[in-house]
């Protein structure tokens, strides 16, 4: 059976099941996933368009469990030849020989898969193939066949072959893929191979390198049956669900983590503000992957934190949020031309961040209060110098403080969560412009304006 009626088949059957074709994918139920189903049961070949960290290379190797588990093949065949159908020489001199004998050997889908990132040195030699030296050196001629190598796209026969970030292919060797594609033939070191092989052809592309004139041969962009355009998560939430999902959790024997929900809402805005910041460039992207390193890093702060305390509770705080600055630069690219630039940028998105995580979790009618609680010349220090402990003496200082803090934690009496939440609050009413704040480092002084 073809690899496409395959693929077809069990694509079919999952979706009579009402199974996912490529499970723990999120955020595409709606646009992504209902064009992949329809390309794989049109049997085309498919090519994925997005910005880096849009689940394309995960989409794609998915793809595989979507093969049998288990495929007959001509024992010893590096092209996993059919014992009906062989394509390779040795293949079908073993088939002529031996008939209805010839050993047959069982592969696994999961080697059935192959996968290439495109670069300007690919050769004709790693994707299709070369003359062995070591087979000359046996004995046989340059001329017999079974002194070729193969390479990755004939070692997929049978199965599904990915080449990311496909633009970036040499255009000499874009001719030579869609030979042994489409015309079913190659030429290596002057042997004329006749291959007809049976291939899923999966690719991925940056739109803006897709569609340039000249990055991709017109019949070899021909062959894609489906372009596919992936996107980052479009609202909030479903960014914090693949967060939940991807980030990595912490085991601390000392160390009890809460996380609070509106610190990873505010790690999520950061990426989301950054995907439409004109100062950050677009055409490499904002990867998701920003938020998931971002909600590590800042779990690893407060635990770091709680451990140079003696604390057996964490929870990650705003003044924990200058550790995502390095974290973040790593992933984005800005476009600045002064030195310090970077940082400043950085700086204004997570602020910006807090800020509308604190407008949309504090309630507005109590906060009149707080403010006025700083009017008799109160002042309020934070910080990572500060035990969890001090943080619940704020409240004695501050009493209005405590509607809002139960509001953020609710009402939980634990000293990491209620220090997380005072400052939310504080930093929330300073960016607001309704409390002064005196910053040197991460410690800060809240005051009156």
């Amino acid at each position: 059976m073809p690899v496409k009626e395959e693929i077809r088949r069990n694509v079919l059957v999952r979706v009579s099941e009402g199974k996912p074709v490529v499970p723990g994918v999120l955020g595409y139920s709606d646009s992504v996933l209902p064009a992949l189903e329809h390309a794989l049961i049109a049997g085309h070949d498919v090519i994925f368009l997005g910005e880096r960290g849009q689940a394309k290379s995960r989409m794609i190797r998915s793809l595989v469990g979507l093969l049998d588990e288990w495929l007959p093949v001509v024992a010893g065949s590096e092209i996993n030849d059919d014992p009906y159908q062989p394509v390779s020489r040795m293949a079908r001199d073993m088939v002529a020989e031996a008939g209805d004998d010839t050993p047959v050997a069982w592969v696994h889908r999961s080697d059935r898969y192959g996968e290439k990132l495109a670069t300007p040195d690919t050769s004709m030699a790693d994707l299709i193939g070369e003359v062995d030296p070591i087979k000359v050196a046996e004995g046989r001629y340059l001329s017999d066949e079974l002194t070729l190598h193969y390479g990755l796209v004939p070692r997929t026969n049978r199965g599904i072959f990915a080449i990311n970030e496909l633009p970036d292919l040499a255009e000499r060797i874009q001719v030579g893929l869609l030979d042994v594609l489409e015309e079913r033939d190659v030429q290596i070191r002057g042997h004329k191979v006749r291959l007809p092989l049976d291939i899923l052809l999966v690719a991925s592309a940056n739109p803006e390198d897709y569609t340039n004139r000249g990055r991709i041969i017109t019949p070899l962009k021909d062959r894609f049956g489906a372009r596919i355009r992936t996107h980052y998560p479009q609202d909030l939430e479903t960014e914090l669900t693949i967060v939940a999902q991807e980030a990595r959790g912490f085991e601390a024997a000392a160390v009890r983590l809460h996380f609070p929900g509106y610190m990873s809402e505010i790690v999520a805005r950061v990426s989301q503000l950054a995907r439409r910041n004109p100062r950050v460039s677009q055409h490499s992207g904002v990867s998701v992957r920003l938020s998931v390193t971002n909600q590590e890093t800042l779990a690893a702060a407060a635990i770091r934190r709680a451990l140079r305390h003696g604390e057996t509770e964490a929870a990650p705080r705003v003044s924990d949020l200058g550790a995502l600055v390095s974290s973040t630069l790593g992933k984005l690219e800005i476009e600045s031309l002064e030195e310090g630039e970077d940082e400043e940028v950085v700086d204004k998105l997570i602020k910006a961040a807090i800020l509308q995580t604190f407008r949309e979790h504090c309630p507005p009618e109590t906060l009149g209060q707080v403010v006025g609680g700083f009017e008799d010349g109160k002042v309020v220090h934070v910080g990572p110098d500060l035990s969890s402990e001090d943080y619940v003496s704020v409240l004695e200082e501050v009493p209005a403080l405590r509607t809002p803090v139960r509001v953020l934690t609710a009402e939980s009496e634990s000293p990491a969560e209620i220090a997380s939440a005072v400052e939310l609050v504080l930093d929330g009413l300073h960016l607001s412009k309704r409390l002064n704040k005196d910053a040197a480092g991460a410690r800060a002084t809240y005051r009156a304006r």
